[in-house]
């Protein structure tokens, strides 16, 4: 007998979309003076002038399900409706269970698929992809997407090059059938040559033997922290990431003109702007910049800075904007997509 395929569905979209910011809002006053540096600094090199950085209660359980809870009221959905949970981070701070599968049960899901993506700043637009071929396989009616952090569990509160850049917060969004396509093909790819540009340190076992001649000696045992090479990450963003895009725009059948919106990561404003100038956005297209008051919340960044844009009235609900998310890997991803709405 032949193996039945389940029914599939012509298009997919973003049905709802919600955040979770966190409640400290820390300003570059604040932490100048551990990095040797100054608010102008931190402004021209980054365009960050705050971040949000989570209280202990403010976990990546907790900032997903409220940003679930208000992507889910968003679509009109409740929690019983999803079919599949795919989450994208690289801060959660143990190996398991997955974030997902916990989110999903605080959420009263029942007997869900759930799992975790690790693809640093592009995690979302990677779990977004997988989300979308999900439901027009058939194999999920509903996908709940969410991008979570909390990179400020994993800074060095003293290197220059990292500790005013990231930041924590959540993003979620529904993706579900749709009569017109939402969502484009996904343009995606990595550069495992490019490692350095951003990692972790030290990997646990290096850790834990180092721990463990502490015990023995007497001596003191360094956490691993992030580190990041800022200026190879800037070469290759801007020498690199226009095929990306083109590539996205190109597999969406999309010209740049004719974008609403552009929504990139947010890891450096001059990344930002030397990608609208190499793409040619005309003066139209609106262009997210969350990273101001948010900071590089690597997974988050890009349902963050939709959120923004449609908050603050720049961007509307359908407007079809142009996502792209990159980073350690290094790895990028990016897609073509109607905004959703927001609660």
């Amino acid at each position: 007998m032949p193996i039945v395929t389940a029914p599939r569905v012509a298009h997919a979209a973003l049905l709802g979309l919600g955040v979770y910011r966190p409640r400290r809002v820390v300003p570059n006053s604040e932490i100048v003076d551990r990095i040797d540096s100054t608010d102008e600094w931190i402004r021209t090199r980054s365009g960050i002038t705050a971040r949000g950085w989570a209280e202990p209660d403010e976990t990546i359980v907790s900032m997903s399900v409220a940003a679930a809870r208000a992507a889910l009221t968003a679509a009109d959905l409740v929690a019983e409706q999803i079919d599949a949970v795919v989450l994208a981070t690289s801060s959660q701070m143990v190996l398991g269970p997955s974030a997902g599968a916990v989110v999903a049960t605080e959420l009263g899901m029942n007997d869900t698929a759930a799992y975790d993506i690790s693809a640093g700043c592009a995690g979302f637009c990677y779990a977004l992809g997988n989300a979308a071929s999900l439901v027009r396989d058939g194999q999920a009616r509903h996908v709940l997407v969410i991008g979570v952090e909390r990179l400020s569990d994993l800074l060095d509160p003293t290197d220059r090059t990292c500790a005013f850049i990231f930041a924590d917060g959540a993003g979620a969004v529904v993706v579900g059938p749709s009569d017109v396509e939402g969502i484009g093909p996904v343009a995606w790819g990595s550069d495992g040559s490019q490692t350095a540009a951003i990692k972790q340190d030290k990997d646990f076992t290096q850790y834990f033997a180092e721990v463990e001649a502490a015990e023995i000696g007497g001596g003191h045992a360094e956490r691993p922290y992030i580190r990041m090479n800022g200026q190879a990450v800037f070469r290759w963003a801007v020498t690199f990431l226009e095929k990306a895009c083109r590539d996205a725009l190109e597999k969406a059948g999309i010209a740049a003109e004719d974008l609403d919106a552009f929504v990139p990561h947010q890891a450096n404003s001059r990344i930002t702007d030397a990608l609208i100038r190499t793409l040619g956005l005309p003066d139209t297209v609106a262009v997210a910049r969350d990273i101001a008051v948010s900071g590089n919340t690597s997974a988050a960044s890009i349902p963050l800075a939709m959120e923004q844009l449609l908050r603050s009235g720049e961007a509307r609900r359908g407007d079809t904007a142009l996502l792209l998310g990159f980073g350690a890997g290094l790895a990028y991803a990016g897609q073509v997509v109607q905004l959703p709405p927001i609660a």
